[in-house]
């Protein structure tokens, strides 16, 4: 390895796909020497077993391109066969490159143990052990969520919910879990819970799992059985590993997410393994595996020591936007009383209308686009992440049963996807490739309408979408709170985009600073909602979807929307209730097919 080549590290497994860009420096080939973090970041999971070769191809053309190597390790990469065909994919991205592939567990020993013996013991969505003493690797574990992964995220979420189950079976009597997870599910009722799992993937179901850590934590019982069993499993494993390297008092590092430093889970598998390896040294990892597929890219020789390298321009630039300063109305926030906070977020509303009222041209603009777009046969897309996000899947969600329209007409695009509509997904709106990509799985074409969602302008993966949307020929839009972006500026990160850039139409909304520094789901959401409102709406009148202000596309899918079609019919044909409701019934529940004939 020679000063000055940039080395790609990359790691990819159920949860996701971390890289990490190293730039190595003089000395390279020293155990001692020292390279620069010029990148890193996070992108959509890539196991190789789940993963589809197109998929893959297009979540690796979103790293880095210039580089000199590049170690690509990914789950479920276990064969000869495998490492070839995650090479071929990655030659056709850096085709000048010197390419390693391999397995995630791989990059995982490099970063846990260097070029030393022990074991490591990974539980993340899955979970597997892995043993070097030397040239000699020994493993357990690691078969997929299917056969295997005791231990890890999945398998502690699957066993909760067959509880679940078996306990309401059993006895009938609600467990106090059930309404965790019900909760954190957005479900109402076991039916619910069923439907959902059985069309989970293993990512969806392996995120519960910090419920499940939450509820043994705060006491639950039959949660810390779960807990105690995948600890006593991976215990198992490490002695078998152990045992079979001849390890008396291993190294053993723990990774993935299900072992924090203080977690409950970390605690039960010390505690377990001191039984049988009472000279064990436990310890967490503390290098990242990508770290590890960076050293593993390099000569097997080459030991680098990595220091990032920050640029604070971003950070500058978020804590600048107008939705981050303080409000000085709500300065003594804590010492108002009930009365008080009420009055003073009813009398912050008159912001919202304000900036409604001075948005109202690029909002006519905007619903003009898009009229113009669904006519055509395009389709419109919310982009955003955390609240911004939540709000565009809700106004696309209301859509059909409001209008009758196809599920795919308006989208609403989350980073995190379903799991961050109701827990934070770290990471997620930090990539502007990962919300490229999330418009290449809905594939975007020219004549559809991006509308990108961002209090402050700035979030990466918005941009991302936006800048991809916009090559692709399609219409862009940038709803944002923060008046700053219009005078454009980057976003602080070389070859970012900008919103100057990635947008045919700005809409700025000009709330102020909320109530609660920072918590743009106040103020900014409010106006984001209606603004969106407005937008949707508007285009659905320009359809012809309403009669007046009676809604004549509405999907009579459930009792009160049948009770509220009857209304509907009997208002346009000016008769009685029941009259109205024999029509709807002699034309099948068809609102339209009734409203065109009176």
């Amino acid at each position: 390895m020679k000063p000055g080549e940039r080395i790609l590290g990359v790691e990819g497994g159920g949860t996701k796909t971390a890289w990490v860009l190293v730039e190595a420096v003089a000395g390279g080939v020293d155990p001692g020497s020292q390279g620069n973090i010029l990148d890193r970041g996070e992108l959509p999971p890539s196991n190789f077993r789940l993963t589809a070769s197109e998929r893959l191809r297009a979540i690796l053309a979103e790293l880095p391109k210039q580089i000199d190597r590049a170690g690509v390790f990914l789950a479920g990469c276990g064969t000869d066969e495998d490492r070839r065909s995650v090479k071929e994919l990655c030659l056709e991205v850096w085709p000048n490159a010197k390419i390693v592939t391999g397995s995630d567990r791989d990059s995982g020993l490099a970063a846990a143990l260097d070029h030393g013996d022990g074991i490591v013991v990974n539980a993340g969505s899955g979970s597997s052990v892995t043993g070097r003493r030397g040239d000699r690797i020994e493993r357990a574990g690691g078969w997929g969520h299917i056969l295997g992964d005791v231990g890890g995220g999945y398998f502690l979420s699957i066993q909760s919910l067959r509880l679940i189950l078996r306990e309401h079976d059993l006895h009938r009597g609600e467990m106090g879990f059930t309404t965790k997870i019900l909760r954190a599910l957005s479900l109402n009722n076991l039916d619910e819970l069923v439907r959902w799992a059985q069309t989970a993937d293993k990512m969806e179901i392996a995120m519960l799992a910090p419920v499940v850590l939450e509820a043994a934590a705060g006491g639950d019982a039959r949660m810390t059985e779960i807990i105690e069993e995948g600890a006593r499993v991976l215990c198992e494993y490490t002695e078998a590993v152990a045992s079979r390297l001849h390890l008396l008092a291993p190294k053993v590092a723990l990774m993935g997410g299900l072992f924090h430093r203080d977690s409950i889970y970390t605690h039960a598998f010390r505690r377990r393994l001191k039984k049988n390896l009472p000279d064990a040294r436990v310890s967490i990892a503390e290098r990242p595996p990508e770290l590890g597929a960076a050293w593993l890219a390099a000569e097997t020789h080459d030991r680098v020591t990595f220091q990032p390298k920050f640029s604070e321009k971003a950070i500058d630039d978020l804590a600048a936007a107008l939705t981050e300063q303080r409000n000085p109305r709500s300065e003594n926030l804590e010492k108002m009383s009930a009365r008080e906070v009420a009055e003073l977020f009813v009398e912050e509303e008159k912001f919202v209308q304000d900036a409604l009222r001075g948005a109202t041209s690029d909002l006519v603009r905007a619903v003009e686009l898009v009229t113009e777009s669904l006519r055509a046969g395009g389709r419109l897309f919310y982009v955003g992440a955390g609240s911004s996000g939540r709000i565009g899947v809700l106004d696309a969600s209301e859509i059909p049963p409001t209008f009758g329209a196809p599920p795919d007409l308006v989208q609403g695009v989350i980073a995190g996807g379903m799991t961050a509509l109701y827990r934070s997904v770290e990471g997620a709106v930090d990539e502007e490739s990962a919300g490229a990509l999330a418009l290449d799985e809905r594939q975007i074409k020219a004549g559809d309408v991006v509308i990108g969602i961002t209090a402050s302008g700035r979030t990466p993966f918005v941009l991302g979408a936006l800048a991809r949307a916009k090559s692709l020929g399609a219409k862009t839009i940038l709803l944002t709170c923060n008046p700053a972006v219009a005078g454009g500026g980057d976003t602080g990160q070389p070859g970012s985009s900008t919103p100057a850039t990635v947008a045919d139409l700005l809409i700025v909304l000009t709330v102020g600073p909320e109530i609660l520094t920072g918590s743009t789901r106040l103020k900014a959401g409010t106006a984001t909602k209606a603004a969106l409102n407005i937008i949707s709406t508007g285009a659905m009148v320009g359809l012809g979807k309403v009669r007046g202000n009676l809604m004549i596309d509405l999907n009579a899918a459930n009792t009160k929307l049948r009770d509220r079609a009857v209304r509907v019919v009997a208002e346009l044909a000016q008769c009685d209730y029941d009259s109205a409701r024999n029509l709807l019934e002699a034309n099948a529940w068809n609102l339209r097919a009734v409203a065109e004939n009176l």
